[in-house]
């Protein structure tokens, strides 16, 4: 009960210090860059262990390169809402580093014992971290893992409990952990069979139906795809089976990913630019959801802007990171240059464009009014319909001519309840921008 009562307690605490609003689209963070994130489940709730880029600065770290001296974690119960519990571990904490590299790499985590065990790579070597808690706080232990090297650990507990670490040093290895968490059996083996051209970083391993799985990004030409390999053992032999993500259209020069089973639902994290669209070490981490064919393999996965998670459609609905636009005629570009942490807009430049956003949840009370955030430059029409372009229409909302942003109140001609999509459709005007609308 006691513990219980505490976890309660800092759960609550997060949400109180955390300035991380109500998010189910991608990026998920957005007051903070955020990368590599590990997704696992622990006591009812998704927890994402990633590192953390922050901008270079003098006496921290390296100009037009990578910069990462800490570990937050973050956690939701309902993929939509997340809750940064702060930093668990920082470079100064670790009894074993002599100096501040600014290298704290891809972390994982694991559950066993009645402890939590994170892993994280640091100056090429791999040390370990416990907690009784999965949002901390972290001990590091005084020395690194004896005989691991390199970066990016990533965990497998498999089902009769053994327990294995894959690491990345050119190419990837993988031992098995001693029960203490803290030590391997034997020497790390290389993965054999996986491409020999390219850099290979990154692994992360998981089961499902009885295969193992290992993902992996690889620069198979110019920057980091996302591929995987199967096997019928967690030590391999490994087969290559395909690409899971295309090279970033973004140019993101890296991808890092994890896969997780949440509710009967997959899913895959992974980052990319979204908040530096100039700068890829400063990253952003995403969510898909993940599917697989009847024979094993995984479904290649198109990045979106929406993400996962339901959306109440009394909170903020950032329409600006839509599931589906119309052919042409939109557009999306931040709200303003110097600060990115602020987000979006998306503009309509045309009539009958439209942007559609799926899995809003109206509830069973039926909802009177939508306020959206919003500016015209021209004056204009739009409509909020719901499903489809066409569908069911449930407000007309005109704007004055003008370039401030407004908030109109408008009254609904129709009260949906239940889940729906929603389009915005123009309707007159030539140019029409929105931050976000909300009903109540």
């Amino acid at each position: 009960m006691k513990n219980t009562k505490l976890h309660l307690l800092a759960l609550s605490l997060g949400a109180i210090l955390s300035s991380t609003s109500a998010r189910a689209v991608n990026p998920l963070i957005m007051d903070q860059f955020t990368a590599d994130p590990t997704a696992r489940v622990f006591e009812g709730r998704v927890y994402v262990y990633p590192s953390h880029d922050i901008p270079y600065s003098p006496g921290k770290g390296r100009t037009n390169w990578f910069v990462m001296e800490d570990y937050h974690v973050f956690s939701s119960e309902n993929l939509t809402d997340w809750t940064d519990h702060g930093v668990i571990l920082d470079q100064t904490n670790v009894p074993w580093l002599t100096r501040k590299g600014y290298d704290m790499w891809a972390p994982d985590c694991m559950f066993r014992n009645g402890r939590y065990y994170f892993y994280f790579p640091a100056g090429g070597r791999i040390g370990v971290a416990t907690s009784d808690h999965p949002y901390g706080p972290f001990k590091p232990e005084e020395k690194p893992v004896a005989g691991e090297g390199g970066i990016d650990p990533g965990l497998l507990m498999d089902k009769d409990g053994s327990a294995y670490i894959f690491t990345a040093r050119g190419r990837i290895s993988a031992a098995k952990l001693k029960d203490n968490m803290i030590e391997i059996e034997g020497q790390p083996q290389v993965i054999a069979n996986l491409p020999a051209a390219g850099l290979i970083e990154g692994p992360f391993p998981f089961e499902r139906n009885g295969i193992y799985y290992l993902t992996y990004p690889h620069a198979a030409t110019n920057t980091e795809r996302l591929e995987y390999a199967m096997s019928t053992n967690p030590m391999g032999p490994y087969k290559p089976a395909g690409v899971i993500l295309d090279e970033s259209p973004t140019g993101c020069w890296t991808v890092h990913q994890s896969v997780v089973e949440y509710k009967g639902q997959w899913y895959l994290f992974y980052h990319d630019r979204d908040l530096s669209p100039n700068f890829d070490k400063n990253r952003s981490i995403r969510a898909e959801y993940m599917y697989f064919n009847d024979d094993g393999t995984i479904k290649k996965i198109t990045p979106t802007l929406r993400g996962v998670g339901i959306v109440d459609a009394r909170s903020k609905i950032q329409i600006d990171r839509y599931s589906a636009i119309s052919p042409s005629g939109v557009s999306v570009s931040f709200l303003y240059t110097n600060n990115t942490f602020l987000g979006w807009k998306i503009s309509l430049n045309g009539t009958n464009n439209w942007v559609q956003f799926n899995k809003v949840d109206f509830g069973k009370t039926k909802l009177k009014s939508v306020n959206v955030r919003s500016t015209s430059p021209t004056g204009g029409t739009f409509e909020i319909h719901l499903d489809k372009p066409d569908g069911k229409l449930v407000a007309k909302v005109k704007l004055k001519k003008g370039s401030d942003w407004s908030i109109p109140k408008i009254k609904l001609s129709s009260s949906p309840t239940g889940l729906h999509d929603i389009v915005v459709t123009q309707k007159g005007g030539s140019h029409l921008d929105l931050d976000w609308l909300s009903f109540e």
